[in-house]
């Protein structure tokens, strides 16, 4: 995983590439030395301070500096607020001050009745220097226990981190605890950076610490947000999730994954289900895949894009025979392949280009370990080693191997952008900082071939409830049933789309998920088209235009996709 930081204006931007190790390390000793003469000097400063302070220390009610260590605002690409520090009074106690311990009991009982007087009892009855009475009060409840003059009671005030969003991007953020310390997202991802470095050293206040830019547009972010939400309930699904990526820089522009939690009650993260499906979900990915293999096998040189398979009868393996859902029962071209989703063509295709091919073609592009982001909730994919002649069958349709959403999104990216495989990030960056560091992972005349497929099912397969009007989107749907009790389940799948768009210069790549759908009526079915799919036409007509992506629809856009091989051969 990598980051650079870039500093614009008065914004801190953290690049997803890592810093030179050598310069890190060179930049802490100088801090460190820095700082070391500064606490000689306030060492010095705090002895002859103690002195004037220890008689004020004894009046009740006076308000000691903040103990925790203040934290970056962090901002969306176009500085809208993500997650900011507030200042909030905490209340302690110094037991050994207390002169009445009954009296002080009853009066801070009935201010704060919601506290366990026996434990707060045993707290002010004690000899210790120091302990919390209740943390992060509001200034109302400040104000009334200063009134009480307890003397031995005492205000802090310390930093609160606040999400003005709530829960629209939760698992992007992620959380910090009652210290103000990073535990879930990119908040704890900042305390392994420079951030920790200062709180440690006592230098991270608001006036050291320049906001952090990260790449989410909170525009998109609201309206992936709404739109799965509504897929929820439209569906009744246990879950859903979507991401989409700048196919040019890797820049994770909005990522959601249903249900979320609030970060400002950070305990909600635990409950059941609201892991990050994005980045922490492993999911057999189904039909999606379908695109990986075509690209395979034709980047493979055995496979031409005018080659046509016999898919009249199912593939065998000794005993096991594997047919089409939607059988043509007849010789299909590639695009008819991919356009009707025949497992028996793609198999064949994957024959082609050979199983241990195929498997090291997998691993070229992405589906190996964990997606390489700047979050610590992810989890590595779960594929084999080596694929037998069933395994490698079966993985060439997405079943049999498990991989995360983003990992699709970022093979997608690849498959449009001219074939360079790009790091997802969460920080902005630029695109030639993206291609120094990207592979090569298919050549630009098989990225052609990939966007002229993703397109053509578009316009005529699975993908045709998914295409908004003038936008130009490509894709492949993916419909695969989840494994219940050892065994595939005819009741429970897994619903995705995987699209890019504008097919004719790719911007951005996208896969929305959606878990265990329900039909929304009678006439709708269960499979993909008809909730992934539609979940991404509501989207990108939305946003494409907030991206810069204007509605076209002009017939020469579609008309330039077709593969020459194909034009010669009347063959559109």
């Amino acid at each position: 995983m990598s980051d650079y930081a870039t500093t614009h204006s008065s914004t801190i931007t953290l690049e997803g590439a890592r810093k030179a190790r050598g310069h890190m390390t060179q930049s802490r000793i100088r801090l460190s030395l820095i700082v070391a003469l500064l606490l000689f000097g306030v060492v010095g400063a705090r002895l002859i301070n103690i002195a004037n302070t220890e008689v004020a220390e004894n009046n009740a009610g006076h308000e000691r500096p903040a103990l925790t260590a203040t934290r970056p605002e962090i901002l969306d690409r176009n500085g809208q607020q993500l997650a900011v520090d507030i200042q909030v009074p905490s209340l302690f106690a110094e037991p050994r001050r207390i002169v009445d311990v009954d009296e002080a009991v009853d009066a801070l009982s009935a201010e704060l009745p919601y506290m366990d007087k026996k434990l707060l009892r045993e707290r002010l009855d004690g000899d210790e220097g120091f302990v919390w009475l209740q943390r992060e009060l509001t200034p109302q409840q400040k104000e009334r226990i200063l009134r009480l003059g307890i003397p031995g009671v005492d205000f802090v005030t310390e930093s609160r981190r606040f999400y003005p969003g709530g829960n629209v991007a939760s698992h992007i953020l992620g959380a910090v605890n009652v210290d103000n310390v990073g535990i879930a997202g990119i908040e704890r991802y900042l305390d392994g950076r420079d951030v920790a470095l200062l709180q440690e050293l006592g230098l991270a206040r608001a006036r050291n610490l320049q906001p952090v830019n990260l790449s989410i547009d909170l525009r998109v972010q609201h309206i992936m947000h709404n739109q799965l939400e509504d897929a929820l309930e439209r569906y009744q699904a246990i879950a859903a999730a979507g991401v989409m990526m700048d196919v040019r820089t890797g820049e994770i522009v909005a990522l959601v994954s249903l249900p979320d939690f609030d970060p400002n009650e950070p305990a909600t993260a635990l409950e059941e289900g609201r892991i990050n499906r994005i980045t922490a979900g492993k999911f057999e990915l189904g039909s999606t895949i379908k695109t990986i293999t075509a690209a395979g096998a034709l980047d493979s040189g055995r496979v031409q894009i005018t080659d046509k398979f016999d898919a009249t009868k199912p593939v065998r393996f000794g005993r096991y025979s594997i047919g089409d859902f939607h059988g043509q029962k007849r010789v299909l071209s590639v695009p008819e392949v991919y356009q009707y989703s025949s497992n028996i063509g793609t198999i064949k295709m994957m024959q082609a280009m050979g199983k241990d091919n195929y498997r090291a073609f997998l691993t070229r592009m992405g589906f190996e370990g964990a997606p390489p982001i700047e979050l610590p909730e992810r989890t590595a994919s779960q594929i084999a080693p080596q694929f037998s002649e069933v395994a490698a069958a079966t993985a060439s349709f997405g079943h049999g191997f498990s991989a995360t959403p983003l990992q699709l999104a970022t093979a997608f990216s690849a498959l449009v952008n001219g074939g360079h495989l790009v790091e997802p990030t969460l920080f902005p960056r630029d695109q030639i900082t993206a291609l120094s560091s990207s592979n090569q992972v298919v050549s630009e005349r098989t990225s052609d071939y990939m966007r002229y497929l993703m397109r053509h099912n578009a316009l005529y397969g699975s993908g045709r409830r998914a295409d908004p009007d003038g936008f130009r989107l490509g894709g492949k749907t993916g419909t695969a049933e989840k494994v219940v009790d050892g065994r595939y389940s005819k009741e429970k799948s897994l619903a995705i789309f995987a699209s890019a768009f504008p097919m004719d210069a790719p911007r951005y790549a996208m896969v929305i998920m959606v878990d265990e759908p329900k039909r929304e009526n009678e006439r709708s079915g269960r499979t993909a088209a008809w909730n992934a799919g539609d979940v991404t036409h509501r989207i990108v007509e939305k946003v494409a235009p907030m991206l810069g992506v204007m509605p076209n629809n002009d017939p020469e856009l579609d008309a330039q996709l077709v593969p020459a091989e194909l034009r010669k051969l009347g063959e559109i």
